[in-house]
């Protein structure tokens, strides 16, 4: 069989900007999609006349999905090669955007989202992995803060292009996916090459997966329902069950199974343990806020879909700015203090959205969330640099999807405690009143409880950022994989 000749030799020096460029496209494909679809989110409810469970499964069931299945995606690109499955990963994605934009109702959407984490764990799996085996270490920083503002761009693009998109209906938000899919299916088979030999043969440990969903879903199910149907009832405290059996009994499973989907040796390195550890309350302290501001913006101050988008445009300008210059600074500086700075700005930042009231000034709503994004700019890049290069070559599939699968589990716990809290305020009717803008602040509702539960969802953030600030403070200094006369080593590249 004759080997396909790509357009770019993966020789040159050039070929890492490539990768780059093509994994960029999946990361602004995946913003875009984020921000679009929570913009939308009350005109979903509305049109399709559905509920907060529904809700919860339409805006979470994407990530449990790919969270879930990360991890057996980066085994699997280990043997098969994450060109392929990147692209692969495209694919998925882009026919089920087709399918979401088809959806008769929210059972189906549901369905079709949950196809779209299959794809999107294919894409997370190996993005990172691609442009950490294309680039040397002392440019990897610099790498991953350019992708940190193509995030950032998708963001920030990504509420005001869905209020714009979600004029002519909700469904032109998955639409609007399918010719950037089709355009990194082609880049993706035309440039990307292996660049790491492949794995012999994987084994997928059912088991684990199962575990870890079992858990994961429990934990996403009791939080976000305990505030609606009470925390004593049997299936919100079987939630929580779940995941206090389960996650002990799949890492046990992990410490003895010959394939393992989650290889705990990598987490003998103290700073990949504690980088992954601030990604995951990072995490949870910052993804609930956009969730948040929608239905404060849309349903609580009444604003259309456009206007709304424009202002959680702060919340991304600060990402944009700061994340190539903070991962050019890592490249130079170490990581430790620059992840730690970024959790602190990150929970000062939600400090200041704890003073919201629905009478506030746009500008201190701006700058709160301006705050919020220059702390994430500052983490983001720093951190991701720092865990990937300590990750073997060999290794780099299954240590992208374990970064991953923590930052995702991250967003799904922010997001079910952000609807737990505040539906635990508020009588349900009256909470997908607000959710859904039908009924706004004139329209005879108290949205003093609302705005209690929004100061006690952004306190929460507070503390895992606090927390994430003194897990980063352990992590120990600096140190990169390298090659060094053939031979791999852990090279250290500056003593912080």
């Amino acid at each position: 069989m004759k080997s396909i000749r790509h357009p770019i030799d993966p020789a040159a020096a050039n070929y890492r900007w490539w990768v780059l460029a093509v994994t960029s496209v999946g990361a602004l494909m995946a913003s875009l999609t984020s921000g679009t679809l929570i913009i939308a989110l009350p005109e979903i409810l509305h049109d399709l006349h559905t509920d907060i469970f529904s809700l919860l499964w339409i805006v979470v069931g994407y990530t449990l999905v790919a969270t879930v299945l990360v991890l057996n995606a980066g085994r699997i690109a280990d043997m098969v090669g994450r060109a392929r499955s990147y692209t692969l990963g495209f694919g998925i994605f882009t026919v089920a955007s087709i399918l979401c934009a088809l959806a008769p109702d929210a059972n189906q959407l549901i369905l079709w989202r949950l196809v779209q984490g299959v794809g999107g764990a294919l894409l997370m799996a190996n993005s990172i992995a691609l442009v950490t085996d294309a680039f040397p270490r002392p440019e990897l920083g610099r790498a991953l803060g350019i992708n940190g503002v193509v995030i950032g761009a998708g963001a920030i693009l990504g509420p005001i292009l869905g209020g714009w998109l979600t004029g002519y209906g909700w469904r032109t938000i998955f639409w609007f996916n399918v010719p950037i899919g089709l355009l990194g299916v082609v880049a993706a088979g035309l440039i990307l090459v292996e660049q790491v030999q492949r794995a012999r043969r994987v084994e997928i440990d059912w088991l684990g997966s199962v575990l870890y969903f079992v858990g994961l879903m429990g934990l996403m199910m009791a939080l976000a329902f305990g505030g609606v149907y009470g925390w004593t009832t049997w299936w919100v405290v079987g939630g929580f069950l779940a995941f206090v059996v389960a996650t002990p009994v799949f890492l046990w499973v992990e410490a003895h199974h010959h394939a393992p989907l989650l290889d705990l040796s990598l987490f003998r390195d103290r700073l990949y343990t504690m980088g992954n550890v601030t990604g995951l309350l990072n995490s949870i302290a910052r993804n609930g806020v956009l969730f948040l501001l929608v239905f404060y913006l849309q349903g609580a101050r009444g604003e259309d879909p456009v206007s709304a988008g424009l202002m959680l445009a702060p919340l991304a300008i600060g990402l944009i700015v700061l994340s190539p210059i903070s991962g050019v600074l890592a490249d130079r500086y170490g990581s430790r203090e620059l992840a730690t700075a970024g959790m602190v700005i990150t929970g000062l930042g939600l400090a200041g959205l704890m003073t919201l009231q629905i009478d506030t000034p746009f500008w201190q709503l701006a700058f709160w969330q301006l705050v919020v994004g220059a702390g994430s700019g500052i983490f983001n890049s720093p951190n991701t640099s720092a865990v990937m290069g300590v990750v073997p070559p060999e290794k780099r599939g299954v240590g992208a999807g374990t970064r991953m699968m923590l930052t995702q589990s991250g967003f799904v716990v922010s997001i079910a405690l952000a609807i737990g809290l505040v539906s635990a305020s508020m009588d349900p009717k009256v909470l997908l009143a607000v959710f859904s803008g039908t009924q706004i602040g004139g329209g005879g509702i108290s949205l003093g409880p609302f705005i209690n539960a929004l100061h006690l969802a952004f306190l929460a953030g507070v503390v895992a950022s606090a927390l994430g600030a003194v897990a980063s403070l352990m992590r120990g200094e600096h140190r990169s994989y390298e090659v060094v006369e053939g031979r791999p080593a852990l090279e250290r590249e500056a003593a912080r």
